[in-house]
């Protein structure tokens, strides 16, 4: 059974479509990109499976339960967590204190409750110490982890945010753009540390990205976008050779071959 189904999914916005009976299976353990050129409703996608906008026909399932419908809080309560391409942080609290509000959204304790609430949520506390100094040094942010978030540069940002979302522990971890505006050498930093969740953790990650150099260089399978309908399906290699896929890119600053 695939981890998440995407079944003849439309979204209208007035008279216009973005999206149009797009289906998809995204299996357990894998790496999968999402591309396409600017406009191709990638990221309507991104909000529709989170639960951000609703569709305007279709299913989407979730470790085979309906999330057709719910909210995004209860996604993410299922353990299908996501990225913003804009890198939401608390800005004005430090690395590590970011990592641990995203350990909570998993553990469902708090600070307080842990003054208050006994041995059971003084082992989860001891838990998210843990988590958090192993998500530190999986992201390379240990050297900073007592630095405010708003003062970090770029790339380090990009990483927190995907640090944040990998504490809470998701099931499937869906990041939206997470190499935008890095430098080559960031670019090849966070894909290897990319590559380690994936094989430390078995985690099942979906990837939107304008980088063919990282989405070539690190997924399984990837799921081409146009004009709001999915226009190709395959392995790097297979998609590299796709006419379809090519047409659709001539004139982007991409090159997919």
């Amino acid at each position: 059974m695939p981890l998440l189904e995407i079944r003849e999914v439309s979204k209208y916005f007035g008279g216009l479509y973005a999206l149009e009976n797009v289906s998809l299976n995204i299996r357990k353990v894998e790496i999968v990109g999402l591309i396409g050129p600017n406009g191709a409703g990638k990221t309507t996608l991104f909000n529709v499976i989170s639960g951000f906008h609703k569709p305007s026909k279709g299913r989407i399932l979730f470790n085979g339960q309906d999330i057709t419908n719910i909210k995004p809080h209860e996604v993410a309560s299922r353990g299908l967590i996501r990225t913003f391409q804009s890198t939401t942080l608390f800005r004005n609290l430090s690395v590590e204190d970011n990592i641990v509000v995203g350990c909570h959204l998993h553990a469902q304790t708090s600070f307080f409750k842990g003054l208050f609430g006994g041995s059971l949520v003084l082992r989860k506390e001891k838990n998210v110490h843990h988590n958090v100094e192993e998500i530190l040094e999986l992201f390379g942010l240990t050297s900073v982890k007592g630095e405010l978030a708003g003062g970090l540069p770029h790339g380090y940002q990009r990483a927190l945010g995907a640090a944040v979302a990998l504490a809470a522990e998701p099931k499937l971890l869906m990041l939206d753009e997470p190499f935008a505006g890095m430098s080559i050498e960031e670019t090849f930093t966070v894909m290897s540390q990319i590559k380690k969740i994936h094989r430390e953790k078995k985690m099942t990650i979906l990837i939107i990205e304008h980088s063919m150099r990282a989405i070539m260089g690190l997924c399984d399978r990837i799921i081409v976008l146009n004009f709001g309908n999915k226009i190709a399906e395959g392995t790097p290699d297979e998609i590299r050779a796709n006419q379809t896929v090519i047409q659709a890119y001539l004139g982007e600053t991409e090159d997919v071959t």
